[in-house]
């Protein structure tokens, strides 16, 4: 907590140079996991390895993991000082030293008021009273959402509202359509959500063609209220509008007739409200942020709003207290049991010390079928760096490609590789108790499925089954017992050692949701914080867009702008004109 503008850190600790990175270097040297072995030696495995962070259990005892590669791990967190830098953060410092900006994300979920919260209520930053701030916009959107969700918010007809486009990209996107899709059965009745980010116009026609315009609100989420993407279609969702009220015969064929259609079916997510006005939104509709959120960091915020409208401030409430639950488990759980800082840990042994270059996330519940495409954004963008925060170039390697897709789905198609290939791949997997939907096969197939056979049960036989599976995998001499021919066995051995984390829960609740959120986002930040990168920023995204406005003209037919393009483009783009022709 601070009241004035904090200096941005110090340099960040080599951890190549540290007696903890020898340490585990000395082990991978000549490191032969045997899971088989250490469980069966190791009564407690299980229970020594299995972790509570509010209600997510955490089983980690089939990871490439003892006690003695534990131990120098654990040492490592201590020598780069993975919880002062989170002191760090949560109190305002400017750790995004490349944009000299405080990372805040956490003060999104703080509850109003209360004595136990660290830092303490009512602190400053840059000027900014955060927690006044925070919970005056969410008050905002929360009263927006009731409208709407009560039927008060109409559109320029006075019919209610029945469905939300949401027009973002990015964090602006994926953390509010992962969220939706997550907690489908929580939205209200008679609502719906649709989101648009793909620049293509296939994304914006195919989620429009078949909305009524008397009924569909749009919110467009863009801080600046300059992306190109958001806002390209931000201006073909009100080409839409006025084409289709004007077919209906709702819509006068005047400016003032426009933007008071506008104004009722169009909402900002932004803080500049100049540019929000001038595109005909209702300033007063218009909701904003910090810059000491980032864009992926952001769903908790008024980014939310789509999620806040279909489930309720009752539900984002929950949400947010997911959230913090997860923060305070960080801030107060020593390093021994602190749930992100192990798996960051375990992540950054797999990638600096056994080579593992990718990293899967298997969510066993089909609700959670854009999580792995949010940690996408989350992971990648967020550590995909090679200088450090002070500049100077990284030590080690850094960054995992995340990547997945829900079981049982993907057992068809890509776990052959994770079995029994050559590439290590460490794999999370996610599962709750309680489906959202529970369902029944009430006639089964008289042979492996019995009839009555709940649904859910089979679903989280196959989690269990390939955890297992991946652990502890199939000897020769276990595939020659089973008669198979002597040719064939080779093909039918695994080797096992495969190393998975089990995140259970009880149901895919808000809480639940935003509980997931938060692990991975202090997993990110613990294995940033042992790489000495700024994992706040993303410098990385913005060549490619600034070379697309460049190269625009070109691909208009502009003859000079084709001229100054380098060789390969060139030709690229005229045979694009050619076909386009």
């Amino acid at each position: 907590m601070t009241d004035s503008a904090p200096t941005g850190p110090a340099s960040p600790i080599d951890p190549t140079g540290t007696d903890s990175w020898q340490q585990l270097s000395d082990i991978a040297t000549d490191f032969s996991p045997d899971l088989r072995g250490w469980f069966a030696s190791e009564s407690d495995r299980a229970e020594r390895y299995t972790f509570q962070a509010a209600d997510l259990t955490i089983d980690l005892s089939k990871n490439l993991l003892t006690d003695d590669i534990l131990r120098p791990l654990l040492q490592l967190a201590e020598d780069v000082d993975v919880a002062g830098r989170y002191r760090a953060m949560i109190s305002g410092e400017h750790i995004n030293v490349t944009e000299d900006r405080a990372v805040l994300h956490t003060a999104l979920r703080r509850p109003k008021g209360g004595a136990d919260l660290e830092p303490a209520e009512g602190f400053t930053v840059d000027d900014d009273d955060v927690d006044a701030e925070v919970h005056a916009t969410l008050a905002k959107v929360y009263a927006f959402a009731e409208k709407v969700r009560s039927g008060e918010w109409t559109g320029v007809t006075g019919k209610r509202i029945a469905t939300v486009v949401n027009i973002g990209i990015g964090g602006s996107d994926l953390g509010p359509v992962m969220v939706y899709d997550a907690l489908k059965p929580y939205v209200q009745d008679g609502l719906e959500c649709r989101f648009v980010s793909n620049i293509d116009p296939a994304d914006i026609y195919e989620k429009t063609a078949d909305l009524d315009p008397e009924t569909t609100l749009f919110i467009v989420a863009s801080k600046t209220f300059g992306t190109l993407e958001t806002l390209t279609n931000a201006r073909l969702a009100r080409q839409w509008l006025w084409e289709r009220l004007g077919r209906a015969g709702v819509l006068e064929d005047t400016d003032e007739a426009r933007t008071g259609a506008v104004a009722k079916h169009f909402v900002a997510v932004s803080t500049a409200l100049d540019k929000v006005a001038a595109f005909g939104i209702d300033p007063e509709n218009a909701f904003g942020f910090w810059d000491w959120v980032g864009g992926r960091y952001s769903v908790d915020s008024a980014i939310g709003t789509s999620v806040a409208i279909a489930i309720g401030p009752q539900g984002f409430s929950e949400f947010l207290a997911g959230f913090h639950a997860i923060d305070e488990h960080m801030r107060t759980t020593p390093l021994e049991r602190n749930v992100p800082v192990l798996m960051g840990l375990l992540n950054v042994w797999y990638t600096n010390f056994l080579g593992a270059q990718s990293h899967a996330v298997l969510p066993y519940a089909q609700d959670l079928s854009r999580f792995p495409a949010y940690l996408q954004q989350l992971t990648m963008e967020s550590n995909g760096k090679s200088v450090r925060w002070d500049g100077s170039p990284v030590t080690t390697n850094t960054g995992e490609i995340f990547w997945g897709e829900p079981g049982t789905n993907g057992q068809h198609a890509f776990y052959q590789l994770i079995h029994q290939g050559t590439r290590l791949i460490p794999a999370d997997f996610i599962a709750v108790a309680n489906p959202s939907r529970p369902l029944r096969d009430e006639t089964g197939d008289g042979k492996t499925v019995q009839p009555g056979q709940d649904v859910h049960s089979l679903f989280l036989a196959n989690f269990f089954a390939q955890t297992k599976a991946l652990a502890f995998g199939k000897t020769a001499d276990e595939v020659r017992a089973e008669g198979t021919a002597e040719a064939v066995v080779p093909a039918r051995v695994f080797s096992g050692n495969r190393p998975t984390t089990s995140i259970l829960a009880p149901a895919l609740t808000p809480s639940v949701v935003g509980q997931l959120i938060a692990l991975y986002e202090h997993i990110v930040f613990t294995e940033g914080t042992i790489w000495g990168i700024d994992s706040f920023d993303q410098w990385g995204v913005e060549l490619g867009k600034q070379l697309a406005l460049q190269i625009a003209p070109a691909v208009d037919g502009d003859a000079e702008a084709l001229e100054a393009q380098d060789s390969s483009t060139k030709s690229l783009i005229a045979k694009y004109l050619e076909l386009r022709d």
